[in-house]
């Protein structure tokens, strides 16, 4: 199916209106930045053409100069990202009056209309243009997304019923006032511009509808905005704990791993935000080991796969840079596909005065800057979605007891998927959403349903777009205000020529403090969440002490509890390599540049587990020659701080250490748990991945597993630690025991390399082409060398401001 569409796509090219080169464009906006450069890999189009891969040299041009990186090289391998087109362009030509669309050398629209509907079609005319085949691919699964339904095979059409279209239409009827009025006018004129440029090309998709922006914003949310909603799995870890270890040891090290409140974790905002403590369990309930229904299961390795994030920002105050103003360096990793899902675009008129990418389907730019601001994204993984207990009721499976009555569960209709054969979407539900599966409880069948904050609502954060891209933020204060509107779980930064703010949104529920927000809820109706948690309870700051705002999807502040499904805010998280390679020095935007493309290419095990394990095997003595060899070689690849590249262009990392560590890194990290964990292990693993190597979609070195290894081992080594885990785990305590362990992981990995590639451990590598980044969707032959990177990324400074 997608290559048929894509065939249509691509010869729909041929239907592109462009006219001749407008002698002149559109008169720019204001622009006080003083450098605004951009990224968007691998390039505009959606239907080939050279603005298909044009972005892709720039971004994978950069990556092999790791911190080589000044000003000239910077302002090559960025585009501009000026607020109007500026040099050559071409204007499109389009049946609207009171539009002029023009695109400029890299193929980014600039949009210009009298009106803001006039700019608004103009964005639809364009979304559809260059991003149609994800337009077309996005319906269904957004609308399942948007209802929290059950997975189905995407590569089949999905027909909505009735009952899906209801539910997603009253999502508008929540658009209140004049500011709801105001969007539902731009979502109508955005409709009408996508659904015009898809009767020009002749594609032949059918016509986009009002709910489709619906399914386009739960695709995004859903897949990027949501933490949460896998309780039950970690529940039954805690109860296969327990059996193995007694109710008391069990418990402590369900404690460990979760890491919800570790001291060590690196965060953004200096403050403490004290949210999810819980003073009791009185409203959880533990389900039977064994006894989680494969529904459930399915549910919970959905929550675990929307983990993968690579999304950062290093955002500097003007204290902290070379040219006395804010450094802005930052974007969102959403995958790497052909067509990507984001699309640039530049809007203006109306009250729009604003650049950046926008999610197709969904009108207005989310992510970018305004004429005297920038903004951008991480994934924030905070708790909005949370798992109940239905005592069933009845006789049957599908009555449940809730408020003390016997109530029958709703059928929800979502579609047919079609076939052959045909197949009926359907799923229950209760008073707290779709029923996931069943499970059991002291031997007694339950239910297990879902509830997140955010369902039916996901045009309301529609808001914080509309005032970003009007140019209503006027300062940091404006900022925090404007994106507390996002109800989705997002670490939002900013920076402007004087101020530099965070601040991490979701529409976080008070949940009972009887409740622990890591184990399943009792459904039963005594335990139900309290409201929602106001502004200023939210994890924030402006312009603090440091000079620096960092985030790498690391924790957003100390108090504020991790997510059930989230396990790694430990004390090692990836951010501390951007720490690391900032400094204390004052910076330039090459500079800061520099210190991404470094933490871009560096393997964080080598930067961090190497130490870990030096000073742990330090004053033993190696099993053989070779297994010294080996920590050498490790030693020596991690005071370079660890490269992970291929220089030579040979298909091979350079240095030998990065295929040690790829071949001993499971070996020491199960080492240094299984003597507590023992058959556990592999339980573990599928609740928090081992390890996030370089592999070819990005989102690597996000594991909780590198924080375990580095706790125990310095605790063991009887460093300092603070909040020192409740167990010493590699070698049971015993120091010896545990340095045997290790060295058996390394001598084990040595054979395994020693077999594949030759007894000389300096000549083995680890294969820099199998981890190169390649483009989803098959419609791309390209690839790019392995980088820790966002998708899009700006690199933005402003040297003056609108009046304040």
């Amino acid at each position: 199916m997608a290559g048929k569409v894509a065939g249509v796509v691509i010869c729909a090219l041929a239907a592109t209106l462009l006219a001749a080169a407008s002698p002149d464009a559109a008169r720019a906006p204001a622009d006080h930045a003083s450098i605004a450069l951009n990224v968007l890999p691998p390039g505009e189009s959606g239907t080939g053409g050279k603005h298909a891969t044009d972005q892709l040299r720039l971004y994978d041009a950069l990556t092999p100069l790791r911190g080589a990186v000044n000003q000239a090289t910077v302002r090559r391998l960025f585009k501009p990202e000026t607020l109007g087109a500026v040099g050559k362009t071409k204007r499109e030509a389009t049946p609207r009056a009171g539009l002029k669309i023009l695109r400029d050398s890299w193929g980014v629209a600039h949009v210009y209309g009298k009106t803001a509907s006039d700019v608004m079609w103009g964005a639809g005319w364009v979304a559809a243009e260059d991003r149609g085949l994800i337009l077309q691919l996005i319906r269904g699964p957004g609308r399942i997304a948007a209802l929290d339904g059950p997975a189905y095979d995407q590569s089949r059409e999905f027909v909505p019923s009735t009952q899906t279209e209801t539910e997603l239409a009253r999502e508008y009827t929540l658009l209140r006032g004049p500011r709801g009025k105001e969007l539902l006018k731009e979502v109508d004129a955005y409709t009408a511009g996508l659904n015009a440029y898809l009767k020009a090309s002749k594609a032949g998709y059918p016509p986009w509808k009002r709910n489709d922006t619906i399914a386009a914003a739960a695709v995004l949310a859903g897949q990027y905005g949501v933490g949460g909603g896998d309780e039950t799995r970690r529940a039954e870890l805690l109860a296969e704990l327990e059996v193995s270890l007694g109710a008391t040891e069990g418990r402590r090290v369900w404690n460990d791993l979760r890491e919800q409140q570790d001291p060590e974790t690196p965060v953004t905002a200096p403050a403490t935000f004290n949210y999810g403590h819980n003073a009791s369990e009185a409203g959880n309930v533990i389900p039977d080991v064994g006894s989680v229904g494969l529904g459930v299961e399915r549910a919970g390795a959905a929550a675990e796969a929307r983990q993968q994030s690579m999304s950062n920002a290093l955002v500097l105050s003007g204290k902290r840079s070379t040219n006395g103003h804010p450094i802005y360096v930052a974007g969102p990793q959403v995958g790497y596909f052909y067509p990507a899902f984001f699309l640039e675009i530049d809007l203006h008129g109306g009250g729009f005065d604003a650049r950046g990418v926008a999610f197709p389907g969904v009108p207005w730019i989310v992510i970018g800057r305004g004429p005297d601001y920038a903004w951008s994204a991480t994934t924030s993984h905070s708790d909005i979605v949370d798992q109940y207990v239905e005592t069933l009721c009845g006789g049957d499976d599908t009555h449940y007891l809730y408020k003390g009555t016997c109530t029958a569960m709703g059928s929800f209709d979502a579609g047919v998927v079609k076939g052959p054969p045909d197949r009926v979407l359907s799923f229950r539900t209760t008073v707290h959403g779709p029923v996931l599966g069943y499970a059991t409880v002291q031997g007694q069948k339950v239910a297990i349903s879902t509830k997140r904050s955010t369902r039916g609502r996901e045009i309301l954060s529609a808001l914080a777009f509309a005032d970003l891209d009007k140019g209503r933020v006027h300062s940091a204060k404006d900022f925090v205000r404007v994106m507390n509107q996002v109800e989705f779980g997002f670490n939002w930064t900013y920076a402007d020529d004087r101020d530099i703010a965070y601040f991490s949104s979701a529409r976080l529920p008070v949940r009972p403090t009887s409740v622990d927000l890591g184990l399943p809820t009792n459904g039963n109706g005594d335990f139900e969440w309290r409201g929602f948690e106001p502004q200023k309870a939210h994890p924030q700051a402006i312009d603090p002490r440091s000079g620096v705002l960092l985030n790498w999807n690391n924790k957003p502040a100390r108090g504020f509890a991790s997510a059930d499904d989230h396990w790694s805010y430990g004390s090692l998280q990836r951010v501390q390599m951007l720490s690391h390679e900032l400094g204390a020095k004052k910076q330039s935007p090459a500079s800061v540049v520099a210190a991404m493309n470094t933490a871009a290419t560096t393997d964080f095990r080598g930067l961090r587990i190497v130490p870990d394990l030096t000073a742990a095997l330090q004053g033993t003595t190696a099993p053989s020659p070779r297994d010294a060899q080996l920590l050498d070689l490790l030693q020596r690849w991690g005071n370079r701080d660890a490269p992970r590249l291929d220089g030579n262009k040979d298909g091979k990392i350079d240095d030998p250490g990065a295929a040690i560590m790829d071949a001993a890194w499971p070996r020491i990290a199960r080492a240094v748990m299984s003597p507590v964990l023992g058959p556990l292990v592999p339980k573990l693993e599928k609740l928090q991945p081992l390890d996030d190597p370089a592999n070819a979609q990005g989102s690597s070195y996000d594991s909780g597993w590198y924080g375990y290894v580095d706790k125990d081992l310095r605790a063991l080594l009887g460093k300092p630690v603070s909040g020192r885990f409740a167990r010493q785990y590699c070698g049971a305590g015993v120091l010896a025991v545990c340095q045997a362990s290790i060295w058996g992981a390394l001598d084990a990995a040595g054979n395994t390399l020693a077999a594949a590639q030759g007894s000389d451990p300096a000549q083995w590598h680890s294969d820099a082409t199998a981890e190169r980044i390649h483009f989803s969707g098959g419609l791309l032959p390209a690839t790019m060398r392995w980088t820790n990177r966002p998708t899009f990324q700006q690199v933005i400074s402003f040297a003056s401001h609108r009046r304040r």
